[in-house]
């Protein structure tokens, strides 16, 4: 009688849970994998006219694999470098964000100028090997966490701030960073001529290769079944 009673109240139990979490999953923030410095801000140069250069610092501080992606509200005169990629435990890298400035309209002063345009930077866990695809965002959206939305901020460049400095070397570091990649012996990076001229894209051969894999796994798993 004793267990019928703990096997009812268990169910009652395991009931409730099932209810209460599609509820704590709404309200709770998603754990965040990845450490931005800055944490909140986009911080550029105003110089109107011409294209400012921002840079942020990536860290991965989860025990696994982890992608990254960036977004912006303005894909056209915004872009990123890299726009993502694949970050091991522990990793981090410092991407440089680039961006058009507008001229001032009316009679705006020039650094008080708002700006609309925001960056996103969402992660998702990955396997080990796992190949970077943008796809992959797509494909498991229910396991994707917005890391952080990124506001600009305009800095003068004529005046000296904490801001500023930190941006010079960030900057410095993400120039060094990627000149030293420059030495390292290409892998699978560039267009490859094939046979008779024929021109295979990098990205292409990586999602292939990706979704090859994935055919693989679903076919392993319809067999364990």
């Amino acid at each position: 009688m004793a267990a019928a009673d703990n096997q009812h109240k268990r169910r009652q139990y395991d009931g409730k849970l099932r209810w209460l979490c599609p509820f704590t999953e709404s309200i709770l923030p998603a754990r965040r994998r990845l450490r931005l410095d800055p944490s909140n801000n986009l911080y550029f140069p105003y110089e109107p006219g011409k294209q400012a250069k921002s840079a942020v610092k990536i860290k991965n501080t989860s025990k696994s694999y982890v992608a990254f992606k960036f977004q912006t509200t303005a894909p056209k005169s915004c872009y990123m470098r890299p726009p993502g990629g694949i970050l091991t435990p522990g990793e981090s890298l410092i991407a440089t964000v680039f961006k058009f400035i507008e001229q001032p309209e009316n009679n705006e002063k020039p650094i008080d100028q708002k700006t609309k345009v925001k960056f996103k930077i969402i992660s998702l866990k990955v396997k080990e090997g796992t190949d970077y695809v943008p796809e992959l965002f797509d494909e498991q959206k229910v396991q994707v966490t917005i890391e952080r939305t990124l506001k600009v901020l305009f800095l003068d460049p004529e005046r000296p701030s904490p801001a500023l400095d930190k941006l010079k070397l960030q900057l410095a570091q993400a120039e060094a960073a990627a000149t030293e990649a420059d030495k390292k012996p290409p892998v699978d990076t560039g267009p490859k001529v094939v046979g008779e001229g024929l021109i295979v894209d990098e990205w292409k051969e990586r999602r292939e290769r990706y979704l090859a894999k994935q055919q693989v796994e679903a076919v392993d798993s319809v067999v364990k079944q």
